[in-house]
């Protein structure tokens, strides 16, 4: 990411469910993209019957590609483990489909849900990427932040399970209509305010995160490892 101080390079935003990646990092993905720079998604888990209605899987996955179609994505996976049961699921098979996921993009900075996340579908995939990210290997990424999702980061338990503190912003005051345009492209999952999942709330967020850095809007991370 040109003039940050730090560099992006190619990138893997990893979120849980559709939608986490453009209400966390929508604005990075944009920006990075822009600049030239590679951008790969992620998307963990799917919907399944009964608990899920087809159509509406189907819908919202439509959803995710366009909005990714107008933030710049390269590529989409998805990885297609049950939503709301990564916790019934083996543990090995999450880390497994991250672990080979992440060898075959080679990421430099992978983008991942907060640990402190209240949904246990975005602790699990925290936990599991960072094995999929272990230094060990001959190639690894030298960057891994965590981003904040409305809804649920903001829900977590004070005192009781980790608090997102960020200390890396990125200044996305160029790219938050972006970012805006492909909420709104999620009409399945947008909410009227003072829903958390408005595009005025979401909007208030990028407001509040580039104040504190004297910007117009910014999103916000918490640093998790940086190789240099």
């Amino acid at each position: 990411m040109r003039g940050s101080g730090i560099s992006f390079g190619r990138t893997l935003v990893v979120a849980p469910h559709p939608d986490d990646e453009v209400l966390g990092a929508g604005g990075t993905i944009a920006k990075l993209s822009s600049e030239g720079e590679e951008v790969f998604v992620a998307i963990v888990t799917e919907g399944k019957p009964p608990a899920f209605d087809p159509v509406t899987i189907a819908t919202t996955q439509a959803e995710a590609r366009e909005a990714h179609r107008v933030l710049g994505v390269k590529e989409t996976f998805w990885l297609r483990l049950p939503a709301a049961q990564l916790a019934e699921t083996a543990h090995a098979t999450l880390n497994a489909a991250l672990s080979d996921l992440v060898r075959r993009i080679s990421p430099q900075t992978v983008l991942l849900p907060f640990v402190g996340d209240m949904h246990m579908d975005h602790q699990l995939t925290f936990t599991s990427a960072l094995v999929a990210c272990r230094p060990h290997q001959s190639e690894f990424p030298k960057l891994i932040l965590a981003y904040e999702t409305l809804s649920e980061t903001n829900w977590n338990a004070p005192y009781l399970s980790p608090a997102f503190v960020p200390n890396v912003f990125v200044d996305i005051s160029e790219h938050l209509e972006a970012k805006l345009r492909a909420m709104r492209l999620f009409a399945s999952q947008v909410r009227e305010p003072p829903h958390e999942r408005s595009i005025a709330t979401l909007s208030a967020l990028a407001t509040l995160r580039g104040a504190t850095v004297l910007r117009r809007a910014a999103e916000a991370f918490v640093l998790i490892r940086h190789v240099v």
